[in-house]
């Protein structure tokens, strides 16, 4: 398991610097693809959900059976499961409205700043980027032990992650930008929203890894199904729809679903 290590935290740091991807993109184009990002949000919480449920859920139900018994291992599971689902609800439930890193961005938004040097607005940029901080810190503990147990696992979760990480980082740029007219500024923080996710590799790492045994990868596993099935319905597809009215986002969905599935059988 040691010998992972490094791959763990090198796919954790590859999820997280996706954020900057977003805001490249933000920085460079002049326009949104609307409808290539509603298909890869859907493709995204495709292989999550999938990847959650099929293999693992799977994998902590057959860890924490094996450590508590039949009974114990399945209630445990089950009860991971549902504590991620509570814990990233409870990220949200604090996050003020105003400072919620999953409402739309367009790049758009970026051509014709209004009121530069507007502390409201830096501030709630700045707030808009400490939020994404806070989602990202979770998803680096899920990436970081995935990657840790199965490594192949870890790859399909990073790409998963990466993906979503991509509208986050537009999320960042655009108030920073309208707050300061400064692109590399909006960058900036940007790319440092997305360092959340190495530092919830290097937490896990210095917390967990002294007591990471069946007992507990199984509860971390279920946990992360849970979190990546809520990140999926209540932040990826919604996403997707608002950046097209069609069916793109759904298409996206179990196209992102077969291609784990066919991943599975072939690799993992």
């Amino acid at each position: 398991m040691p010998d992972n290590l490094l791959l763990a935290f090198g796919l954790t740091l590859l999820a997280g610097l996706a954020t900057g991807i977003g805001s490249l993109l933000a920085l460079l184009t002049s326009t949104t693809n609307t409808k290539f990002l509603s298909w890869m949000l859907g493709f995204s919480a495709g292989v999550m959900i999938y990847v959650s449920m099929v293999e693992i859920f799977v994998k902590a139900k057959d860890s924490l059976v094996g450590y508590l018994g039949e009974q114990q291992g399945n209630w445990a599971t089950v009860g991971g499961f549902f504590a991620g689902i509570l814990l990233i609800a409870l990220i949200d439930k604090f996050v003020p409205e105003q400072g919620n890193p999953h409402e739309l961005k367009k790049v758009e938004d970026l051509s014709s700043p209004k009121k530069l040097a507007d502390p409201a607005l830096l501030k709630m940029g700045t707030f808009t980027a400490l939020a994404i901080a806070i989602h990202n810190f979770p998803e680096g503990i899920a990436t970081f032990t995935a990657a840790l147990q199965d490594p192949a696992l870890g790859v399909a979760i990073t790409v998963a992650i990466a993906i979503h990480n991509i509208p986050e980082g537009i999320a960042v740029s655009v108030p920073i930008y309208f707050a300061t007219g400064d692109r590399k500024k909006a960058f900036k923080l940007s790319f440092l929203s997305g360092l959340a996710e190495p530092v919830g590799a290097v937490v896990a790492f210095l917390i967990l890894m002294p007591f990471l045994n069946d007992l507990m990868f199984g509860l971390i596993f279920a946990a992360v199904a849970g979190i990546m099935v809520f990140i999926s319905l209540d932040e990826l597809l919604p996403a997707a729809k608002k950046y097209d009215e069609g069916h793109l986002s759904i298409y996206g969905l179990i196209a992102g679903m077969a291609i784990m599935a066919v991943s599975l059988l072939l690799f993992i």
